[in-house]
């Protein structure tokens, strides 16, 4: 009887501690999710002081807008180049660090550098070095004359170059935290076995490391689908759209042409598309905890 009442206070005394996070949760992600949810439901143009409901009119449109359907094959394609390489050269920084190579701690302190740099300030930092005139890295690799920012098919591939060389070193951290949680005596007794690197990285590292390894999958992929600033400050979705993606194109409906109902419904079309990535990575955790 003792033991119920004190897991019952303890229960209310959690929840009374938790009230205040799940308010200010409420505050900053639910209501603004509920506000735009509300807002696609109408038609709100304020140059013309517009605003009527006109319930699916907006999703409507919404599957029969190319541009749309073009916004969210740059997002997928930015997610899945910038999130895989940024998987794989992460893992080769991890290794390195996990090696103990002289002044690990100095190298450790080093990489975030990119990290800690703002976003804008390292897109508006790129966008100088692609524009350059002159001598310099791109004149000594013979790509001094590309308009890298406003020549399609380059532009992409300088903004996922820009997310990738920021967000590395958070993927390589997150990486180094499973590779240190390794026991070392399972190494011990792979070498005393005669197993060659490159068979312990496949047959014991990968497999141990795998579950961060798919979180920090999932933690990028759900970050980089909503990518804005690093594209925006570079091409603002050029030329002729070939980089906007699904948040820019939100952006430009919203605050360029003043259609907020619209624009909402990219927003929302967004969030779900998200959701779809997470419930989609569950889904699996739960089928491989199962089998």
């Amino acid at each position: 009887m003792q033991r119920a009442r004190t897991e019952h206070t303890e229960k209310a005394w959690a929840a009374i501690m938790m009230a205040p996070a799940v308010l200010v949760l409420a505050a900053v992600a639910l209501y603004p999710t509920l506000a735009s949810i509300w807002l696609s439901f109408h038609r709100l143009i304020l140059v013309f002081h517009e605003q009527r409901f006109v319930g699916f009119e907006n999703y409507a449109f919404l599957v029969k807008d190319a541009r749309f359907f073009g916004a969210l094959g740059h997002t997928a394609y930015f997610t899945v180049l910038s999130v895989t390489a940024e998987l794989v050269l992460g893992l080769g920084l991890a290794l390195f660090l996990q090696a103990g190579p002289p002044a690990r701690t100095l190298l450790r302190a080093a990489i975030l550098v990119p990290w800690a740099i703002p976003t804008v300030v390292s897109a508006r930092m790129w966008a100088w070095f692609f524009t350059q005139q002159g001598d310099g890295l791109l004149a000594a690799l013979g790509a001094r004359d590309i308009a890298w920012l406003g020549t399609p098919g380059y532009a992409m591939h300088a903004a996922i170059l820009v997310d990738v060389w920021k967000t590395t070193p958070f993927v390589a951290l997150l990486l180094l935290t499973g590779l240190v949680g390794i026991p070392p005596a399972i190494y011990d007794a792979a070498a005393i076995d005669g197993a060659s690197r490159l068979r312990t990285l496949f047959r014991i590292t990968l497999p141990l490391v795998r579950p961060v390894f798919v979180v920090t999958a999932l933690l990028r992929a759900l970050d980089a689908f909503r990518v804005f600033d690093v594209v925006y400050v570079l091409t603002e979705g050029g030329p002729a759209n070939t980089t906007e993606t699904l948040s820019v194109y939100a952006y430009k409906t919203m605050m360029r042409a003043g259609d907020f109902g619209y624009g909402s419904a990219l927003s929302v079309m967004t969030f779900i598309c998200v959701l779809f990535l997470a419930a989609g990575y569950f889904a699996w955790a739960r089928w491989e905890e199962n089998r």
